[in-house]
């Protein structure tokens, strides 16, 4: 059914690997998000808590920093736990919070100088523009919905990203004491589609201010966020986001049943996992505020 769409998709559908390290701990965690380019000048969108993710990343390691600093200034003796306690409290540091981050953005742009992003100022989109590029290694980009009237309640849509980090070229560098990505391990991550239909449209201030959204009957996974929704013709009707959990209210409380032989008490309160995406009409203005060259067709004229 996607078959041919996917594999146009995935020509410029990118993962961004995420690495992270916490307070206290020498574990390296690894995550990923998605972005996709909208055009050939090194132009892609993901979601706004991805590139925040992004922007906060140098903030978070100089205030570790300076924690680290400071409590070194005491001394290189061994410090003292009542001092130590008091620091962290004053840095607000905890073995739940991240001291580095660091992001790859993998089989993108390469050689580029910097690059420039736009947070939506209300919806969960971003816009990363990369500049000064030695050379781009993402084929075609995006082509959008020419009329987001056409997403109607029922349409069979699509969305690819990446929610398995399965790559492993980062190690920590003990003599720097701070992680690191390197040449060595698995270096690309696999991407994963996920299917759906059309479930109700989300609109702010009860749908006075238009339609915002998309939701779609199934989750978009971790990871996927930041990727296309699109059709049988790989046009793209909107951008993973989130997912909403809809209590289902079959709950079952201290229930008996019988599992493997044996008479068990159990309880459920099961949900319905339902996948959030920004609506293109949304995307494409933004754009248009950016400046930002951007293509349109017309979706397919199945359900």
């Amino acid at each position: 059914m996607f078959v041919d769409a996917i594999e146009k998709v995935d020509q410029f559908t990118r993962p961004i690997h995420f690495i992270a390290r916490y307070y206290g701990g020498s574990d390296i965690i690894p995550g990923t998000a998605t972005l996709f380019f909208v055009n050939e000048e090194g132009c892609a969108i993901t979601c706004r808590h991805v590139a925040e993710h992004l922007l906060q990343a140098e903030a978070i390691y100089a205030h570790y920093l300076k924690f680290k600093t400071e409590l070194r200034s005491y001394g290189s003796g061994r410090v003292s736990d009542a001092l130590r306690t008091r620091l962290e409290d004053q840095y607000k540091i905890n073995k739940e919070t991240a001291i580095r981050v660091r992001s790859n953005f993998v089989n993108s742009v390469s050689g580029f100088k910097r690059f420039t992003i736009h947070l939506h100022a209300s919806q969960d989109l971003a816009i990363i523009q990369f500049h000064d590029y030695e050379a781009k290694h993402y084929q075609g980009h995006a082509y959008f919905l020419r009329d987001g009237r056409h997403i109607r309640q029922g349409k069979y849509l699509c969305r690819l990203g990446y929610p398995f980090p399965e790559f492993t070229n980062y190690r920590l560098n003990q003599q720097l004491d701070d992680i690191e990505w390197t040449n060595e391990g698995r270096i690309n991550t696999p991407n994963f589609p996920i299917d759906g239909i059309v479930t109700r449209h989300i609109g702010e201030n009860g749908g006075q201010s238009g339609i915002t959204g998309i939701e779609m009957s199934t989750p978009g996974l971790r990871g996927q966020s930041g990727g296309p929704l699109f059709d049988r013709a790989g046009v793209v009707y909107g951008m993973q986001s989130a997912t909403r959990h809809l209590h289902l209210g079959f709950d079952q409380t201290n229930r008996e049943v019988i599992s493997e032989g044996l008479k068990r008490r159990v309880s459920n309160y099961p949900f319905l996992n339902v996948g959030l995406c920004v609506h293109v009409d949304v995307i494409k203005n933004f754009l248009r505020e950016k400046n930002i060259r951007f293509y349109e067709a017309d979706g397919d004229t199945g359900a």
